[in-house]
C-alpha cells in the first residue's frame, strides 16, 4: 500500500502562551493553529472572498467525503460484471440491490438495501494511473500541476462557505489523508482541523477542545479578561491590523473552547451504544457517526479514510476482508442521515482514487486501471435510485455517459451552492478558476 505525503502547517505566533489547549503537528492543522492562520488571512488585504453568489436550485449545508485509498475495484463493489468471462469477472458473487436489474459485489448487501437513496456513478474516468495523481484529481477537480498546488474541495468550502455554530469548517478524521487534501494556494487557515486520533479507538478524545490540566473554567475566564486588556493597550497605541487579527483567533478559539454544544459534537461517546453498534464498532463505523455528528452539528466538510484496496494480489480475499465493515458502516449513515431529515441537506460522497484492471492478473489481483471506475453520490440534491453511466461489458471503459473529475467537482459545487466558474485569488493575485473544465451534470441531480 502506498503512503502519501502530510504537509506540517507553520510555527505559531509569539502569543501562544495566552491560550495552549493541545497540539497535533503534522496532522493537518491544530485548533491553535487553525484559528491562528484564519485571523491571520483576515488581516491580509486580499484576505477571504466574499461567498459566491449560490446558483439556482437545492442547496446542500454540508458533505461528507469517504476515501477509500488506494484503488478500490469497480468490478469487487458497485460495478460488478457476472456474465462477464471469467477473469474479467473474477470469483466474487454479486447481490441484487432494490434497483431492478441492478446488482452489487456480494459482500455489499445492507448498501444494497439502502440502493433507492443513492445514485452509483459507473462510468468515472480520467488519465492518471499513479496513485498520487489520481489522489490529486480527485480531491482537487484537477489535474496535478508543477506551477500551482491546488486547494482541495474541503478548503475551497472552506473558504467559501465559512464558520458555523462556532465550529472548523473542515475536519479530517482521522487526519488528514494527503497533502491533496489541504489548503493549496489559498491560505492555510483553510487547511482541514484533524483529529489526531482515531475514534474507533478506546479513550477517544480531542485534545484541542479541552483546557490544560489545572486551569479551571474561571482561570479560563480571568486569562481571557487580562488578554483583552493586553490587546486593548496595544490597539490603542498601534492600531495594527494584525493586532484585530489576533483579536480574530482568540476570539473564535474561546467561542469553540466555552461552547457546550461545539465541544459536544466531537464526543462520540455521547452517541447511544445501540447505534454506535449499528454502524459497527470498527474504524469504518466510527468514523462515519463521527461525520455525521460533526455536519449535524455544524461542520461544512468532512473527510474520513477506511481501508487500504490497493489490492495487486488475492483481491477476492482483500475486498472479502475491507468491505463488510464499509457496507455495514455506509447504509447505517444512509439510514441515520435520512431518518433525522439531514440526508437532502448532507452531500455524500464515496471516491477512490481510480479503479482497477479489467482482467485479473497472475497474482489474482488487478493492477491500477484509471479510464473507468465507480463514485457513490448521495444527498443534498443528488438523485435518489440512480445509476448514471455505463461500462463496457468487461468494465475497461466508459460506454455511457463518462464523467469527468471536472464534472463531479463541478456537480458537487452545485449541489453545496458554490459557482465553480469562480475566479480565486493565487499569492500572485492570478484569478484561478475553482474548477477550468467541465460542467454540471444536471442528470445527476434529482
Amino acid at each position: 500500500m502506498h503512503l502519501l505525503s502530510r504537509r506540517c502547517p507553520g510555527s505559531p505566533l509569539d502569543r501562544r502562551s495566552f491560550l495552549h489547549v493541545g497540539f497535533l503537528g503534522g496532522l493537518g492543522l491544530s485548533l491553535d493553529q487553525y484559528l491562528r492562520l484564519t485571523a491571520a488571512r483576515a488581516a491580509e488585504p486580499n484576505g477571504q472572498a466574499p461567498p459566491a453568489a449560490a446558483p439556482k436550485g437545492p442547496k446542500a449545508e454540508a458533505c461528507i467525503h469517504i476515501f477509500l485509498p488506494g484503488g478500490m475495484a469497480h468490478q469487487e463493489s458497485f460495478d460488478p460484471k457476472p456474465y462477464a468471462p471469467v477473469e474479467y469477472r473474477g470469483e466474487m458473487g454479486v447481490v441484487q440491490t432494490k434497483l431492478d436489474g441492478v446488482v452489487f459485489n456480494e459482500c455489499l448487501k445492507q448498501t444494497a438495501a439502502v440502493a433507492d437513496k443513492i445514485t452509483v456513478v459507473r462510468g468515472m474516468t480520467h488519465g492518471e494511473a499513479a496513485h498520487e495523481r489520481g489522489t490529486h484529481n480527485m480531491f482537487t477537480g484537477y489535474r496535478p500541476s508543477p506551477a500551482l498546488v491546488f486547494p482541495s474541495m474541503g478548503s475551497v468550502i472552506s473558504h467559501e462557505l465559512g464558520v458555523r455554530n462556532n465550529l472548523p469548517p473542515y475536519v479530517a478524521v482521522p487526519s488528514m489523508p494527503t497533502n491533496f487534501a489541504g489548503s493549496g494556494y489559498l491560505s492555510s487557515a483553510y487547511a482541514p482541523f484533524s483529529l489526531g486520533s482515531d475514534p474507533a479507538d478506546g479513550g477517544f478524545r480531542v485534545q484541542d477542545l479541552a483546557l490544560p490540566g489545572g486551569v479551571t473554567p474561571d482561570r479560563f475566564a480571568a486569562r481571557r479578561n487580562m488578554l483583552d486588556a493586553v490587546n486593548q493597550h496595544f490597539k490603542e497605541k498601534e492600531k495594527s491590523d494584525n493586532l484585530e487579527a489576533m483579536d480574530t483567533f482568540y476570539q473564535r478559539a474561546y467561542g469553540l473552547i466555552s461552547s457546550e454544544k461545539a465541544r459536544a459534537a466531537f464526543d462520540i461517546n455521547q452517541e447511544d451504544g445501540k447505534l454506535r453498534d449499528a454502524y459497527g464498532r470498527n474504524a469504518a463505523g466510527q468514523r462515519m457517526l463521527l461525520a455525521r455528528r460533526l455536519v449535524e452539528a455544524g461542520v461544512r466538510f468532512v473527510t474520513l479514510t477506511y481501508g487500504g484496496w490497493d489490492f495487486h494480489n488475492g483481491i477476492a480475499g482483500g475486498h472479502r476482508s475491507q468491505l463488510p465493515a464499509f457496507d455495514q458502516a455506509f447504509a447505517a449513515l444512509i439510514t441515520d442521515l435520512s431518518s433525522r431529515g439531514l440526508l437532502d441537506k448532507t452531500l455524500v460522497m464515496v471516491s477512490s482514487e481510480f479503479g482497477r484492471t479489467p482482467k485479473i492478473n497472475g497474482t489474482a489481483g488487478r493492477d491500477h486501471w484509471p479510464k473507468v471506475f465507480s463514485v457513490v453520490l448521495a444527498g443534498g440534491g443528488i438523485k435518489k435510485g440512480f445509476v448514471y453511466g455505463k461500462s463496457d461489458p468487461t468494465a475497461s471503459e466508459p460506454e455511457e455517459d463518462g464523467l469527468t473529475v471536472e464534472d463531479l467537482a463541478h456537480t458537487a459545487y452545485q449541489c453545496l451552492g458554490i459557482d465553480a466558474a469562480k475566479k480565486l485569488m493565487s499569492p500572485g493575485d492570478r484569478p484561478i478558476d475553482i474548477v477550468r473544465e467541465g460542467h454540471t451534470r444536471k442528470e445527476l441531480l434529482g
